[in-house]
């Protein structure tokens, strides 16, 4: 399989569709709706070592990116489509230390039954413009547990047709002699790892074998080269009380336990110091993260006379309440290294600096209790600048982390001492001033927002206003936004702040400054807005434990609607503000919809079943069966014309024009997951409103827009951007745009894409 930005050879360009529609590839510019920060996790930054400037960013569900020489990142993977949205998860990355074009990614998304399909190494010869996928005979995990742990997948520095990989689930060690193409088992290797996060999950991701952490060549100690490659090979195994790191001197023909090794934690990293003797550095946990790591230590192993010195921070020790993740060693300055504790959460994480080869440690802050109140101070030696994702400062209000949390991967620049990187579960931190951290006296270095380009948030909810700001979005995570322009990073929305994940968001289509929106969380999970969301204030009477699911405010403002919520027995409604009550008529699942013209009009469904209320969500009736479909996901009412809806089910999408009373199936789709209804290109009261669906047509699972209710049908997806799972998709259509849509994704954020 071939995959590149202009051609993915398996996807046809046009094709004939199936139950009497015609559809054709749609020419649109794409581009993401800027949120900035990142917003998810980065489990890893790689620099090239051959190359300087040549860097990838790993996320766990939203792809791999290159770096660019303005601090940006070009995405890598966008050509990921519902096939193959396993593609999204990367487990593990390798960058050619002799060839830098070349790029090699392990991807899939879960080891459990959450992901079907098998693993895949994409490999690219042109730095991720174009890729090659390469199975593998067994899953793959980049949203698994242990993902920040690594690299798994590494090229042998002397023979760069070599490559390993470590697998998960009990799978063993692999290994490759042609680039990645094939692959075959390292079956003398003694340890497939033994450890599991959760044995009593029965989802099965937390009670799966971690298996192999990490692959490290000592490609410059003189015993270590052959003309045929490396002979000596680091590799890290997910045990914990048991032997956990091995070596081959015989390039990965025999292996053995290193002698001496302090088994009782897992190494989570093996980095290798080349100009310290060589050095092995290696942080260790009682978990393998990215949120667990209770205790740890940090280790070096002098490879050449096989000895073991614990060089834990002193701090670290004092504090007992974290272990190790992201290292990185200098490798222009020998003895300098760094670690981040796992998951430190107060006063805020830290990372530790080197400069003795472990002797001694600072860290970024100091803290202490002055009088006469004797309340913390935090002293910091570093400058915060968030000015690339603004709204990370309203989303941090009242806390005090700035550092971040989960950080696994760690970066020095390999050219350049003061450049350097770190992943964490909100954004990609760094800066371009490291070595003041070496000053006499001391000189603050710089933490900022680097993940310019990477948008990597699961949204969950979208809406595009008639009038007022182009967009609202709900995410996971990070909570919600209001999108004043689709190019510039915009603010959180405030009063409440939402410090994780926003489930929803609505406009009243006859007075579209009044919105709604509803939180993942409990605690307030409903803020209304009178002014396009301007300013915000919680809904005092929504249940304050329940969270998530779904809302809807009726056309007038008057009426909200929380159905599908956790912690609510079914769905209940609210009028100007009043107390919830459940309203008659409804099953517990329902989800409703506002009318988005007719104050009093509801509409619910809950499978193959059709209900309207015309009193303003106190009643419902059930007014229409939907054909023959077994379940139903969405319903988008027209802001349009009042009365006309879409509703979206396993058998395809099916419309209405007057309230729901009939239901007729349109032409094209035979499942269809999100809908959103579009301004038509000429207004005229016979022309019907514009259709956008995540849909089966022709067997082909994607994004597609219809202007005449099904006859004819434009895939609005392309090779270049896929989109991932069609079923996770959230759309909406620009009301006041011909052809806008917006696409939020589960992992790479929310694009918009114009005709």
């Amino acid at each position: 399989m071939m995959f590149t930005a202009a051609l993915l050879s398996v996807a046809p360009l046009a094709f004939a569709a199936l139950v009497d529609a015609i559809v054709t590839q749609g020419s649109y510019t794409w581009k993401n709706v800027k949120i900035g920060g990142g917003g998810g996790f980065v489990p890893n930054i790689v620099f090239n070592t051959e190359e300087k400037g040549l860097a990838y960013a790993r996320t766990d569900i939203g792809g791999v990116y290159r770096l660019n020489p303005d601090d940006s990142w070009t995405p890598l993977t966008d050509f990921a489509n519902d096939t193959y949205w396993g593609f999204w998860g990367s487990d593990a990355l390798a960058t050619d230390p002799v060839d830098p074009n070349n790029l090699y990614i392990a991807t899939g998304m879960y080891t459990n039954s959450w992901d079907p399909n098998n693993g895949h190494i994409l490999k690219s010869t042109n730095r991720g413009a174009s890729f090659t996928a390469f199975p593998l005979p067994f899953k793959v995990g980049g949203n698994d547990p242990g993902r920040g742990m690594g690299e798994r997948l590494a090229i042998d520095p002397n023979n760069n047709k070599i490559l390993f990989f470590g697998a998960r689930s009990g799978h063993g060690l692999w290994k490759s002699t042609n680039s990645g193409e094939t692959w075959t088992n390292v079956t003398s290797f003694p340890s497939v790892g033994t450890y599991v996060q959760d044995p009593t999950d029965p989802s099965g991701l937390g009670s799966d074998i971690m298996g192999i952490a990490w692959v490290t060549f000592d490609h410059v100690s003189a015993d270590s080269k052959t003309s045929t490659g490396s002979k000596r090979i680091f590799v890290g195994v997910a045990n914990m009380g048991a032997d956990n790191v091995f070596v081959s001197e015989d390039a990965g023909v025999t292996w053995k336990a290193v002698s001496g090794q302090n088994s009782t934690f897992i190494p989570h990293h093996g980095v290798l110091s080349p100009k310290e003797g060589p050095a092995l550095y290696l942080p260790y946990a009682n978990g393998i993260g990215p949120y667990d790591g209770t205790a740890g230590y940090v280790k070096k192993y002098f490879i050449n006379n096989s000895t073991w010195v614990d060089i834990t921070p002193a701090q670290g020790i004092a504090d007992n309440a974290y272990g190790y993740g992201g290292l990185s060693v200098d490798l222009q300055r020998p003895g300098t290294v760094m670690v981040a504790p796992l998951n430190e959460w107060y006063p805020d994480a830290d990372i530790y600096r080197s400069t003795d080869g472990g002797n001694s440690w600072t860290g970024l802050f100091t803290t202490s209790y002055p009088p006469p109140d004797y309340q913390l101070f935090v002293n910091r030696s570093y400058n915060y600048d968030v000015s690339k994702a603004p709204w990370i400062t309203t989303f941090a209000t009242g806390d005090t982390k700035h550092i971040g949390w989960m950080i696994e991967g760690l970066s020095i620049d390999p050219f350049d001492s003061n450049h350097w990187l770190y992943g964490t579960g909100l954004t990609l931190y760094g800066g371009h001033d490291l070595l003041n951290w070496d000053a006499a006296p001391r000189k603050n270095v710089t933490v900022a927002s680097l993940a310019d380009g990477i948008e990597e948030t699961a949204v969950q909810g979208l809406s595009a206003p008639l009038s007022g700001p182009l967009l609202l979005s709900a995410v996971g995570d990070v909570g919600s936004f209001r999108h004043t322009s689709l190019t510039t990073p915009p603010t959180e929305n405030a009063n409440p702040i939402w410090a994780g994940t926003a489930s929803d968001v609505d406009y009243a289509g006859g007075a579209p400054s009044n919105l709604v929106r509803l939180a993942g969380i409990a605690g307030q999970p409903i803020a209304t807005s009178n002014d396009s969301g301007v300013t915000w204030t919680p809904l005092s009477t929504a249940s304050s434990t329940a969270s998530g699911g779904k809302i809807a405010i009726s056309a007038d403002g008057s009426t909200i609607v929380w159905s599908q919520a956790s912690g609510l027995s079914g769905p209940q409604y609210s009028a100007n503000g009043g107390a919830f009550a459940a309203p008659a008529g409804l099953p517990s699942s329902a989800l409703v919809v506002a009318d988005k013209l007719n104050t009093s009009v509801f509409y619910a469904i809950s499978g193959k079943s059709f209900y309207v209320s015309a009193d303003g969500a106190k009643t419902f009736t059930q007014t229409s069966t939907l054909g023959t479909a077994q379940s139903s996901t969405a319903i988008a009412a027209s802001p349009f014309k009042a009365g006309e809806l879409f509703v979206s089910t396993s058998a395809g999408v099916f419309h209405s024009t007057d309230f729901g009373k009939t239901l007729t199936s349109i032409p094209g789709a035979t499942n269809a997951w999100d809908i959103a209804v579009g301004v038509p290109k000429t207004k005229s009261a016979r022309t019907p409103p514009v259709l956008f669906a995540s849909a089966t047509i022709s067997g082909v699972n994607s994004v597609y827009r219809t202007d005449d209710l099904g006859a004819n049908w434009v895939k609005v997806a392309d090779v270049a951007h896929g989109f991932g799972s069609a079923s996770g998709l959230v759309l909406a259509a620009d009301a006041r745009v011909y052809g806008r849509v917006f696409v939020g994704t589960n992992g790479r954020g929310i694009f918009y894409g114009e005709v």
